[in-house]
């Protein structure tokens, strides 16, 4: 026998045949897998004024879902009810287990906020109501256009998905995920989820009302 024959390292190497079936079928589905889809930016921005147009025209509406809120290692969650006429709105959540309720409301500029221990309790901005009654930081003015695909006043950066529709936006010191978009004719999205340092507000739309 030819000893350099058998330790040569120019030896071919035969692939079991389970081995070499599983390679060819990679490189089958590698060469059949379509191309990453390229937005246009300019298009997709275009898009996006249209989309917020026709949004902010629309000024009664309505959704019910779920929400999840959590900050500084506490977390809570229940069902929404949000109605929103014009610049008014009305928010009710509901805890699943108790069937307490709160609501929050702004009518002709003045917020009030229900159902808390020592009563109801009133200002003029609704976020900081929130935050000083309960601790919960919620971008209320901000998320009454977020959880419809559309940018709050202010500078802001959006990136879209593969379909041009908005992916993650960047406003106001928060990071706001849009996924589960709908069918309809002017799509809304499913879930949205809004992070800023240890705070996060996670909507789920289980159905909206254009009144």
């Amino acid at each position: 026998m030819d000893s350099c024959a058998e330790y040569s390292p120019l030896r071919r190497r035969r692939l079991p045949a389970r081995s070499l079936a599983v390679f060819l079928l990679t490189l089958a589905l590698s060469a059949c897998a379509p191309p990453p889809v390229r937005i246009d930016a300019t298009q997709a921005e275009a898009g996006q004024l249209e989309r917020e147009r026709l949004i902010r025209a629309d000024t009664d509406w309505a959704f019910r879902g779920r929400v999840a809120l959590s900050a500084r290692g506490q977390g809570g969650s229940g069902r929404i009810d949000w109605r929103q006429s014009g610049e008014d709105f009305e928010v009710r959540l509901t805890a699943p287990v108790t069937g307490q309720s709160w609501r929050l409301s702004r009518r002709d500029g003045q917020v009030s906020l229900e159902g808390l221990e020592g009563g109801r309790r009133e200002g003029r901005d609704a976020e900081a109501l929130l935050l000083d009654a309960t601790g919960w930081r919620i971008p209320v003015d901000a998320m009454r256009q977020w959880v419809r695909g559309a940018r709050a006043q202010g500078f802001s950066r959006l990136d879209f998905d593969g379909q041009g529709r908005p992916a993650l936006l960047e406003q106001g010191g928060w990071s706001v995920e849009f996924r589960d978009w709908g069918r309809d004719e002017l799509p809304m999205p499913g879930r949205v989820i809004a992070r800023r340092d240890d705070a996060s507000v996670r909507l789920i739309v289980d159905a909206w009302e254009s009144r």
